[in-house]
């Protein structure tokens, strides 16, 4: 039975679960509630993706029993957008041939379309730059990408140019370096310094239980809980004190696994998340307040979370050769680096 909408929150369903209910599998009852617009199959993918609650709980199982007198909600998703369509947007090509495309992104720029972002893509422009011929490689909404960034991170990421590139770069990327040739290496700037100049984050990664759009390290026996390894080093150490303390850091990262926002959940797990990130280090803002005037502002305004895919390695897929790429630091984050060089040692 669908509660009336104004007991329902914006973007959401409400469902009461009646007594002839009970017992009855979430995912078949959801199905006939929202039928026909919602298959069985795409509700199963709504509950696995932490869209539905019970009572306000997120249940995460589609199998999960129904019990009489309990509130189901369901997040209502984004109408299916059309095919994506080419756009005119300046592309930085490191490399190019018939069966690859290796760019240096632009922080800002959204990899693939999505809710909220249906157009202006690296999609969209990649359609344009290369043609039709690429609108059939991995899928619909996101032709031809293996891995991808955030919209704020910069750096260098390639794009498959027809099948045979497609299924062997993601073959890569899903083995990430641990049996071939792929290398991949991020530079982060940390508030503060991780206790050890190296070190393995190993720390599982699911939906967090307080907004759905971010992640969080869960306890590994949980549903959605997904294996997750980052490697980090220190590089460069910003206004040390004598007690091996700093102000911030510059460190390289290496992904053992790929999950969603990886570093910068792992980097705010031991306490040093990311310069600029305002989903997982808002609370660190203040710190800039202990910096001189002149440095202060460009610390604590930085526009976005201070990370940069510095190196990508792989096996090209056609002539077996190494290609390796490495992106410089685009201006925004060379400039911060600079400026936390000359901050005062103690």
């Amino acid at each position: 039975m669908s509660v009336p909408d104004s007991e329902a929150t914006a973007g959401l369903k409400a469902f009461a679960v009646g007594e002839d209910a009970a017992g009855t599998r979430l995912d078949q009852w959801l199905a006939a509630q929202t039928a026909p617009n919602l298959s069985r199959s795409r509700i199963q993918a709504i509950i696995r993706g932490g869209d539905v609650r019970i009572d306000g709980k997120v249940v995460l199982e589609p199998k999960s029993k129904l019990v009489a007198g309990t509130l189901v909600t369901l997040g209502m998703p984004e109408p299916e957008p059309a095919e994506p369509q080419a756009e005119a947007i300046e592309l930085a090509i490191l490399f190019e041939d018939d069966d690859l495309i290796v760019i240096d992104k632009p922080a800002g720029l959204v990899v693939h379309p999505g809710a909220g972002n249906w157009t202006g893509t690296l999609v969209n422009a990649l359609i344009h730059h290369c043609g039709d011929t690429l609108s059939g490689i991995g899928g619909v909404k996101r032709p031809g990408i293996v891995h991808r960034l955030d919209k704020e991170t910069s750096g260098v990421l390639v794009v498959a140019k027809n099948d045979l590139a497609h299924r062997a770069l993601s073959d890569a990327f899903a083995d990430h370096g641990r049996t071939g040739d792929l290398e991949r290496a991020y530079h982060a700037v940390l508030w503060g310094v991780p206790p050890r100049p190296a070190g393995i984050v190993d720390a599982p990664l699911g939906r967090s239980g307080t907004d759905r759009t971010k992640r969080a390290v869960v306890p590994e026996g949980r549903p959605d809980a997904r294996h997750a390894v980052t490697h980090y080093q220190i590089v460069e150490k910003f206004g040390g004190r004598a007690d091996a303390t700093a102000f911030a850091s510059l460190v390289e990262c290496r992904l053992e696994t790929g999950r969603t926002h990886q570093i910068r959940v792992h980097m705010g797990h031991i306490g040093h998340p990311l310069i600029g990130d305002q989903t997982y280090g808002r609370a660190f803002r203040t710190k800039a307040n202990k910096l001189p005037d002149d440095l202060k502002d460009l610390v604590a305004d930085f526009p976005r979370q201070a990370l940069h895919a510095r190196l990508l390695q792989f096996r090209h897929p056609r002539t077996d050769e190494i290609l390796r790429f490495e992106a410089a630091y685009p201006s925004d984050f060379a400039e911060l680096v600079e400026t936390l060089r000359r901050l005062p040692s103690e």
